[in-house]
């Protein structure tokens, strides 16, 4: 959706920021179960939720429709955020 309106300026950026989320949507999975490390897992699940809500912004300025399908992912991403604390903090 928002790809087919590439001759916008703001698009650019929108597509930059989808890409970098998912980046650190990848490394999320390794940091966590690979490295064990949960704590480092949860501020970057952190800094994942604030480039997904940008994105959601983001996409939105273009397309509405566009960040509205990102709104379930970011619920997600919130529900993720509450499990990691929750096991690092039971797993200190």
């Amino acid at each position: 959706m928002v790809w087919s309106r590439r001759e916008e300026a703001a698009v650019g950026l929108a597509l930059g920021l989808f890409v970098v989320q998912l980046l650190f949507n990848s490394a999320w999975s390794w940091i966590f179960f690979r490295f064990r490390r949960m704590d480092l897992a949860f501020y970057e699940l952190v800094a994942m939720w604030l480039l997904v809500l940008a994105t959601l912004l983001a996409f939105w300025s273009i397309r509405p429709a566009a960040g509205q399908l990102l709104v379930p992912y970011l619920l997600w991403v919130t529900f993720a955020g509450y499990l990691n604390l929750t096991l690092w903090r039971l797993n200190r």
